[in-house]
């Protein structure tokens, strides 16, 4: 069961000024196979070659996403790997709540999903502390690192013990990127994201917590918690890419 989450009101004075923006939406597959299979049946276009995770046995496959605001944006298809075992301590669970056992019947029943979202910023450090002084517990930051063709792509991204992804998925991840960032290796954009919105019980106190990283375009509504990415296809037809969470 996700931990409760809880706020705490603080003058928006204090934070420190990070600027997020958004870094990747986040497609969990069964298997990295089928997960291609989805994005070429329902997104109309072959996901790039991406790579493995050590740390989380796990490898994704990735696709430049277009979008003005948000100019590095892409989407991760991410899928745990058979062939790998986490090299992390074996108490620790996967990130993105890939150990979840109704996240896992879901994504094995229901197909590929959208589960989650990530968000860049410039100093993690900064960005955790912010949420830090408002009772949020994102998690750990953690260093993280995989081999690419352009050399070591370096990382630090907040990850909690549990893994779990918080307020149904409504909440980002935290990620700041060292010299390299994956877009900038990959093709062209062939879909646009246009807009993303998000979807809480506790909508205002989500959108604080975007506020205090620099998101505030970022609309949310009350109601289950909920992802809803509106993207226009190469073909220009308009698709919304979304995940809701119910009881």
């Amino acid at each position: 069961m996700e931990p409760a989450v809880s706020f705490m009101s603080v003058n928006s004075s204090s934070f420190s000024g990070v600027k997020a923006h958004i870094d990747h939406l986040v497609v969990g597959a069964a298997s990295l196979e089928e997960g291609v299979r989805w994005c070429q049946r329902t997104l109309g276009v072959t996901p790039e070659p991406g790579g493995s995770h050590a740390l989380f046995g796990t490898h994704n496959r990735l696709l430049r996403l277009k979008s003005a605001g948000h100019p590095l944006a892409y989407l991760e298809i991410i899928a745990i790997d058979p062939s790998a075992s986490p090299t992390r301590d074996s108490h620790l669970a996967r990130w993105f709540d890939l150990d979840v056992p109704t996240i896992r019947h879901q994504l094995s029943q229901q197909g590929p999903q959208l589960l989650h979202w990530v968000a860049s910023v410039p100093n993690i450090n900064a960005a955790v502390a912010d949420w830090q002084a408002m009772d949020i517990d994102r998690g750990v930051v953690i260093e993280a690192a995989r081999p690419t063709p352009r050399g070591l792509l370096q990382w630090k991204i907040t990850v909690r013990d549990d893994g779990q992804r918080l307020m149904g998925g409504a909440l980002p991840t935290l990620i700041e990127w060292g010299a390299d960032h994956p877009a900038r290796a990959m093709g062209g954009p062939a879909l646009e994201l246009r807009s993303l919105s998000l979807q809480h019980p506790q909508a205002e106190p989500l959108q604080s917590a975007l506020a205090a990283i620099g998101l505030n375009d970022i609309p949310v509504a009350v109601g289950h918690p909920g992802i809803f990415a509106e993207l226009t296809l190469s073909d220009g037809s308009n698709f919304c890419l979304s995940h809701l969470e119910k009881d």
